[in-house]
């Protein structure tokens, strides 16, 4: 209920304001002009129905802005005094394309200079003169321009927050995408092995794998949709690589871990997309290569951080599914580049170049 005051109470300020200029102007005319006009209870309806009218824009913007055409029109030849009055409709007149009704804008602004124009033809002595009338009609046409511009910025800012929103929705996808894909593939792997397994120790073994795994799924679900209520944990990163390859050690995979350059602290979007696109390669090695062994390397370089997984599996691979073209899509809003496919010897082959300080 008080969201839908807002609009209104800042309607009914602005409305008071241009109130206040009109017949404070109104008046200060009357006050310092020798003209036989004055202000009668015409005027002050004319004056009073066309401030009023503002109150009500935004609901009605055509039905406003020929009240004020018509009270402006009748007050300036037939009741008088002089005064800003046609503010009211230059305010209508902007309302009006900022509601998109461009067109009913620049009809009615053409009616009202038409009108000017030929109440000072037919006039013997000039009441606006040419001066008047050019500014007259910057005027028009400067509200009807900025309402104009008006409602094309608040589109831009629709648009702006929906494809935040949907950006943000993708985010969070491929977030759970990563870490329910890895950790409920091992999960997998691991009760299969239990299963099957006639060793009590092997078993045990196994569930453990499995308690640790679901216990980091939990954790890293937490962190994922913590953002949902601005309390999201820490994210995992390259300081925990150790943890994500002896998981997948534990499902009898060989990995080899290989760390060039000095190791420096990352920007905690590219670290994250470095330990996910680690994390991807792994469980795809372990659902689809039938490799035994997997390779690692993370080099930092001067500029770049490189993440390369290769393995021994079968070099063919079909297309690339949801979780490879997230990590496409998380590296190139890095502003780096991702390659993926079989290797000449056998195997396949994952890298990915990620600038050292980019954002996302």
């Amino acid at each position: 209920m008080s969201i839908g005051l807002f609009p209104r109470a800042r309607d009914a300020g602005v409305t008071l304001g241009i109130a206040a200029i009109v017949v404070g102007g109104t008046l200060v005319h009357t006050a310092v002009d020798d003209s036989p006009g004055r202000l009668t209870l015409w005027s002050w309806v004319l004056l009073l129905a066309a401030c009023g009218a503002l109150a009500v824009r935004r609901r009605y913007p055509v039905a406003v802005a020929v009240t004020t055409l018509l009270a402006s029109g009748l007050y300036y030849p037939f009741v008088g005094p002089d005064g800003p009055i046609v503010v009211t409709f230059v305010v209508a007149l902007y309302t009006l394309a900022a509601c998109g009704r461009v067109l009913v804008a620049v009809g009615l602004g053409l009616a009202a200079l038409a009108a000017t124009a030929y109440g000072e033809y037919l006039s013997p002595v000039q009441h606006v003169g040419n001066a008047g009338l050019a500014m007259l009609t910057g005027w028009l046409v400067a509200s009807i321009a900025l309402g104009r511009a008006r409602r094309t910025h608040l589109a831009y800012l629709r648009e702006a927050e929906q494809r935040a929103a949907t950006e943000e929705r993708l985010r969070i996808a491929r977030e759970l995408h990563d870490v329910l894909g890895h950790n409920l593939s091992l999960i997998n792997v691991q009760a299969g092995a239990a299963l099957h397994r006639q060793d009590a120790e092997q078993s045990r073994a196994a569930l453990d794998v499995i308690k640790r795994s679901s216990r980091d799924t939990l954790r890293e679900l937490r962190s994922t949709l913590g953002v949902l209520r601005d309390a999201a944990a820490p994210a995992p990163g390259l300081a925990t690589l150790d943890q994500l390859v002896e998981q997948a050690r534990a499902t009898g995979l060989t990995v080899v871990t290989e760390v060039d350059g000095e190791r420096k602290p990352l920007p905690p979007e590219l670290d994250l997309t470095a330990y996910r696109l680690v994390q991807e390669a792994l469980t795809n090695v372990r659902r689809h290569s039938g490799a035994s062994t997997a390779t690692v390397r993370i080099s930092y370089t001067s500029r770049d951080l490189r993440v390369e997984v290769t393995d021994d599996g079968r070099g063919g691979r079909a297309e690339p599914g949801h979780g490879m073209r997230g990590m496409s899509e998380r590296v190139r809003a890095l502003g780096g580049d991702l390659t993926a496919g079989g290797q000449a010897g056998g195997g396949f082959r994952v890298s990915a170049r990620l600038p050292q300080g980019a954002s996302a």
